[in-house]
């Protein structure tokens, strides 16, 4: 090979150009890197010289010559072409079109007739995305625990995650689409969607078939079909007949709101028993026992006490020590009448007011000095008040870095004495307050505030109105308030909102709103119990409507309704009958006391009482968003109408489907007051019932201006358990309709409509007529029986076994308190003497490694140790002897030895 004589001479340039190529056999190889390709203009010609035999390559622009030409040998140049038709080759198999684009899995075809015909072609395309994370590990814990023996001190572990996100698209012929989205991580199921979709030709009677995630969309608002469906779908059509039919388990639960002026109309019911126990407290007996008084001619309040501070202590169960005092709360503290004080404390003439002059009891613990001020010491001076009946846990309570509660977490009423906490307090929770207020211009205190003078960690005397022994024998329980009821709303209007009491009558069977007998019979309930006395305009004239006065009847805020009475299921009922002999006999069968001097627990047993309730309807805050309570709303399963007729979505609404709100856009609904009605379906978001969804929906297409349809649903719910709880009971409906739609384009209307003035229409007028029917036939899932079965109370399930071998759950008994006589110790705190007459128990589990042969044994014991029913093993065989063992080997239950001393 001849190479030229001549070579370019050095320009200077950092970075040189790289010369063309010696041996450009074909085409001309284009620089890689940050080179510019050459010009099209630059051509290679290839010449043999027959004198040399020799192959002369010659590159030019147009006839000039860029560099002079070089020369191969037959053999170099068949060497070189050989090596670039190979390279052309692959570089052409490489980048042929069948493979182009196909990802992770190339398409591929299959041969075969059938196959063509079924799927439309011989083609498969596969196309996987997403990303596959595996974690593998290994832990070794070790834990020097002198107990164990050196093996188990080890503990070896296995670390083993997933995390998958996939989606898969793909093709089967030219009819088969699937679609598969899967990832681990998904919060719910619905996150993750499996369909496969086959589509028929045009003159083909199967038009679709699809499985996996499937919707059946229905044009009618009597029948609105699913949009949350798994199952197997088919489209078919003959002549002008289309059959849908669905064969599925439904993933979505219905449900309607209707709203009317941009604000949400909800329904409640909510039963007498069920008021908001331990979050509404009277500060004071003097304050329950004027309550009624004082809201007696609404809407004045009369009441000449006007609290000015108050301070809220409970018990504190955060790690937030920043406004946390030492406290002491006394039940009798401020306390005027005897019934409801302890005789220790003696009660000051004259005075009727709560005050810390009320009593002695004030007077009487501050005059111990320090020693009230300290919890330890104030302990054993508590105790010594034993003997006369104060006792720890409903007379008084010591309570150490007692938390003081923010404004923000309750709310008072400071003309009649009560307040509200925003959480309801646990059983062994306290609660604790320390009050001024003022009467005809003098200021009254009970208990101490924390910046009265009295530094940390100094015990302040405040309150207590709610102990960790909530009793209904106890005065404290009468603090707590019971005519407060919750509706679970938040920012109710005095607009539309309505509220019943109601009474259910055992003779008709029916909720009445009035008792049919007695001095009160055919007054309604609401007029008896003194919740409809004023008008619209709070003059007092009854108007047979609640009484909706803000802070007294109502907190529109959280939603609660307030009885103006202190029991009005109980006593106050009770007056209304009278106080002769035949209204007290009345009163009996219809007045619910237990639900005042009893637990809550308790009566709601009461069936025979306890048959009052709430009902109503309230109307949340207006606005032209309307919030659907649902997150993940399937796309086109919200369907909106007004006063009947069917809304236009992105017309007259559009729907946020991620954030669950409808927004609508036809302010003129919102002004007219037209009610609107959304149905949607909401995604379950832990799907636990099945529920089977079957039916078709037949379309028949009589001409382009007529249409009729028919449809056919059948919906199953399968029962958790065997054993069905009364209003839980699983479905079993059919639900079947009939629709049609008709459009008309008569010419007279159009001529009627340009005669009017100032209009000119430029399109023909139309008349739309649509009709539809619905009719459903409920029924019950055959697992409940025939007649569906359901049970009132399963009284199996009321049963509790306590595990008596479990020997962690024994514990030393405390010493029995408040009963000198027999246990004079129980008075002692913090001393030895406190146990002195207990007797010995111990309880214990003897561990088989001592009674077995083994060579972790101790040798001193002998086998009359190990054989002795005191100590010895005890098998199953010996309780249940024809009990198979697991593997043939015996298995030991575990004794509980109890050793009692005297």
């Amino acid at each position: 090979m001849q190479l030229p004589d001549s070579a370019s001479g050095d320009t200077g340039l950092r970075f040189k150009y790289p010369p063309l190529p010696l041996y450009p056999i074909g085409t001309l190889t284009q620089p890689r890197g940050p080179y510019l390709k050459y010009p099209s203009n630059i051509r290679t010609e290839i010449e043999y010289n027959p004198l040399t035999q020799q192959y002369e390559f010659k590159q030019k622009i147009g006839k000039i010559s860029l560099l002079p030409p070089s020369v191969a040998s037959l053999d170099e140049y068949r060497s070189k072409e050989l090596n670039s038709s190979i390279r052309n080759y692959w570089y052409q198999r490489a980048s042929n079109n069948t493979l182009s684009g196909a990802g992770f899995v190339p398409r591929f075809s299959i041969g075969g007739e059938a196959f063509d015909k079924v799927f439309g072609s011989n083609v498969i395309n596969i196309v996987p995305q997403g990303s596959a994370e595996l974690i593998f590990g290994f832990n070794m814990s070790r834990v020097d625990n002198p107990t164990l023996s050196e093996k188990l001190r080890k503990t070896p572990s296995f670390n083993f995650d997933e995390k998958i996100q996939m989606n898969v698209t793909g093709s089967i012929g030219d009819k088969l689409q699937l679609g598969v989205n899967y990832n681990t991580e998904a919060t719910f199921d619905f996150e993750n969607k499996t369909k496969l979709e086959w589509k028929g030709e045009e003159d083909d009677i199967i038009k679709k078939v699809e499985a996996g995630n499937v919707t059946l969309p229905l044009s009618g608002s009597l029948i609105t079909g699913s949009q949350s469906l798994f199952g197997l779908k088919t489209e078919m059509q003959f002549g002008k007949l289309t059959v849908t039919s669905v064969f599925s388990q439904q993933k979505g639960e219905t449900s309607v709101m209707e709203v009317k002026g941009g604000a949400q109309l909800s329904e409640y019911e909510i039963t007498a028993d069920n008021y908001e126990a331990n979050k509404h407290f009277f500060i004071s007996q003097y304050f329950r026992d004027h309550y009624d008084e004082a809201l007696a001619t609404l809407p004045v309040i009369n009441s000449p006490i006007n609290i000015t501070r108050i301070e809220v202590w409970v018990t504190n169960k955060t790690n937030n020590f920043e406004n946390s005092r030492n406290i002491i709360a006394f039940a009798d503290l401020g306390e005027t009448d005897p019934q409801y004080t302890n005789p220790y404390w003696s009660i000051t003439p004259g005075n009727r007011f709560p005050s810390n002059e009320s009593n002695n009891l004030y007077q009487t613990v501050t005059d111990q000095g320090s020693v009230i001020r300290n919890l330890s010491s104030a302990a054993n001076y508590l105790n010594s008040l034993l003997p006369y009946g104060i006792v720890n846990g409903q007379d008084y309570e010591k309570i150490e870095n007692a938390r003081l509660l923010t404004e923000r977490e309750y709310t008072f009423n400071e003309k009649l004495g009560y307040i509200s906490l925003n959480y309801a307090l646990n059983a062994d929770e306290i609660l604790a307050v320390a009050y001024e207020y003022t009467m005809n211009g003098q200021v009254y205190r009970v208990g101490e505030f924390s910046s009265g003078g009295i530094a940390a960690p100094q015990a302040l005397v405040v309150k207590l109105l709610k102990a960790t022994n909530l009793s209904p024998k106890l005065p404290t329980w009468r603090l707590m308030m019971k005519n407060i009821y919750n509706i679970g709303a938040y920012q109710m209007n005095r607009q539309d909102f309505t509220l019943n009491v109601l009474y259910q009558d055992d003779k008709t069977g029916n909720a009445l709103n009035y008792i049919p007998e007695g001095k009160i019979a055919n007054k309604i309930l609401l007029k008896v119990l003194h919740l409809d006395n004023l008008n619209s305009q709070l003059d007092p004239s009854p108007d047979g409507v609640f009484d909706f006065i803000e802070g007294i009847t109502v907190n529109s805020s959280t939603g609660r309704i307030i009885f103006p009475v202190v029991e009005p299921f109980g006593r106050y009922l009770e007056k209304q009958f009278g106080d002769d002999a035949a209204g007290r006999a009345i009163a009996k069968k219809y007045v619910f006391k237990e639900l005042y001097d009893s637990t809550q627990t308790r009566a709601r047993q009461i069936a025979e009482k306890n048959k009052f309730r709430l009902q109503g309807t309230y109307k949340s805050s207006s606005g032209s968003e309307i919030p659907l309570n649902a997150m993940n709303v399937p796309p086109g399963s919200v369907v909106v109408t007004a006063g009947g007729i069917k809304l236009q979505e992105n017309i007259d609404y559009t729907v946020d489907y991620t954030l669950g709100r409808v927004k609508i856009l036809n302010q003129g609904l919102l002004q007219s007051g037209t009610p609107i009605r959304v149905s949607l379906e909401n995604q379950s978001m832990f799907a636990i019932q099945t529920k089977t969804l079957i039916g078709s929906h037949f379309d028949y297409k009589v001409s382009d201006d007529l249409n009729l349809g028919a449809t056919v649903l059948h919906l199953t719910e399968r029962p958790l358990t065997q054993k069905v709880n009364i209003g839980d009971e699983p479905i079993s409906n059919t639900i079947w309709g009939m629709n049609g739609s008709w459009r008309t384009r008569p010419q007279i209307l159009t001529t009627l409509v340009d005669k009017l003035p100032f209009i000119q229409t430029k399109e023909p007028s139309s008349l739309v007529v649509e009709g539809e029917f619905a009719n459903l036939i409920p029924g019950s899932n055959r697992a409940i029986g025939k007649g569906g079965v359901s049970y009132i109370d399963d009284f199996e399930g009321s049963q509790t076994s306590i595990e008596l071998k479990s020997y962690p759950a024994w514990h030393l008994a405390s010493t029995p308190q408040g009963q000198p006589d027999l246990f004079p110790e129980g008075s002692y705190i913090n001393d030895l003497r406190f146990g002195m007459n207990r007797a010995k128990l111990a309880w214990y589990v003897i561990d088989p490694l001592f009674l077995r042969n083994t060579s972790l044994t101790p040798s001193h014991l002998s086998a009359d140790d190990k054989s002795s029913h005191f100590v010895r093993e005890v098998f199953e065989k010996e309780i249940w002897p024809n009990k198979e063992s697991p593997n043939n080997i015996p298995t030991n239950i575990p004794v509980l030895n109890l050793a009692f001393y005297p």
